[in-house]
């Protein structure tokens, strides 16, 4: 009788689902809520990746939440159909038509291949937008701007770009409850009537904080939050924010980032996670393992 020693490989797979138990009991139950966008989007492979992730964690009894972008997508639609468009504050200008697309791209292209992702990797995903079911409720966003000419700052009107005002949680946690994943495109309607464009990452904070989800991830095209020597920081909380942007540690395009996963944590969020989108399977990094992946954001 020949002794046979257990494979290595099949041993180490094992013992990091051992090392994951007791986080999966501590989420067990728990909502998530992640914000998809940025170029993992556009990765056939880390799409496969990030929808299996996704699956995983329904299966382990979490109840993921998908919000996702598309500005680039959008911005391609536009310059295909010869639609100009500007920005402000990083804020698409958005006229009638604008919105017409980019209700199109959000709601129908982009959200329903994210669906079917997750249906060929074996989860029930569901598609909607913040019209639905009035989901979210939206108000238009004024921003200001220097006027180089004039030396003032004047306002702009960005058209229909929204901002939530309010969000039913309860349609997101009858879906989850039904065993659904739902999948948001970030399009509400206002009071007034009309459909308005929302920032992504806003509109996943805002459904973070409704929901009082336990964990929120920001998925990014950087690692997380840098120090001003490149090292990742795993570890913040609002005054330690504070202090990075005074200091210029944190600046530009992470600045409303980070306010998002403040405002997330200000609302009832446990803690919110930015964390690079490119790296395969970093929300499970971040979920199951000690050392985590990115910059954790709590109170």
């Amino acid at each position: 009788m020949t002794d046979h020693a257990p494979d290595p490989a099949m041993l180490a797979k094992a013992e990091t689902l051992t090392d994951a138990l007791p986080y999966m009991q501590r989420y067990a139950g728990k909502t998530f809520v992640v914000k998809y966008g940025g170029h993992a989007m556009g990765d056939p492979e880390l799409a496969r990746d990030f929808a299996e992730d996704v699956v995983l964690l329904k299966a382990v009894g979490i109840n993921p939440v998908v919000v996702h972008g598309g500005g680039p997508q959008i911005g391609s639609m536009l310059k295909r159909l010869g639609v100009e468009s500007e920005f402000v504050g990083g804020l698409r200008v958005t006229d009638a038509e604008t919105a017409r697309i980019a209700e199109m791209v959000l709601a129908g292209s982009i959200n329903k291949e994210i669906v079917s992702w997750i249906s060929a990797a074996g989860g029930k995903a569901l598609g909607i937008s913040g019209k639905d079911s009035g989901l979210v409720t939206a108000q238009k966003v004024t921003r200001s701007a220097a006027d180089p000419l004039q030396g003032i700052e004047r306002h702009v009107d960005l058209g229909f770009v929204g901002e939530p005002v309010s969000v039913d949680a309860g349609v997101l946690r009858t879906l989850s409850a039904q065993g659904f994943i739902p999948v948001v495109a970030p399009i509400a309607l206002g009071a007034d009537g009309h459909t308005y464009n929302i920032n992504a990452d806003t509109m996943a904070g805002a459904i973070a904080g409704a929901l009082g989800a336990s964990r929120f991830f920001l998925l990014t095209d950087v690692p997380g939050v840098l120090s001003k020597d490149k090292a990742l920081l795993t570890d913040l909380d609002p005054a330690r924010i504070a202090a990075l942007k005074a200091d210029g540690t944190i600046s530009g395009g992470m600045i409303p980032k980070v306010e998002t996963c403040v405002a997330a944590v200000d609302a009832g969020v446990d803690a919110a996670v930015i964390l690079d989108g490119r790296v395969p399977h970093s929300m499970l990094l971040e979920i199951f393992t000690p050392q985590g992946a990115g910059t954790l954001v709590h109170r």
